[in-house]
């Protein structure tokens, strides 16, 4: 997939909350939401068309892809980016000087469990 931008990102939260939907009623969202003109909406529409990750047909848009689907790429982009890859390095860092409630701790070991289990 190719990288989606952050405005991109915003446009498809967007669209995921409510798809499909008519262009018409997009723009007037991207508009309240965003403060996006009519020709930028299209705009976006018209990229990620390109891209291959919305669709719009008879003015109505949907996409193509999932939320999940697009954090995780975006995910591991990061984590390439920042960390060649290096998963223990990257926590690391993100957790430097980051306070952590004692659920976030329990939630990060039932995921590490979780994955555990599938090894």
């Amino acid at each position: 997939m190719e990288r989606i931008s952050e405005g991109e990102y915003r446009f498809l939260s967007i669209l995921w909350e409510r798809e499909p939907i008519a262009s018409p009623e997009l723009v007037k969202c991207c508009n309240e939401q965003l403060g996006w003109k009519k020709s930028t909406t299209y705009t976006v529409i018209k990229k990620l068309t390109d891209k291959g990750v919305v669709k719009s047909e008879n003015t109505v848009v949907t996409a193509l892809v999932t939320k999940e689907s697009v954090d995780k790429c975006q995910s591991e982009e990061l984590l390439q980016r920042t960390s060649k890859g290096n998963i223990p390095a990257f926590l690391a860092a993100f957790f430097k000087d980051r306070k952590l409630s004692k659920a976030d701790i329990e939630r990060i070991r039932q995921l590490i469990e979780s994955v555990e289990e599938e090894l």
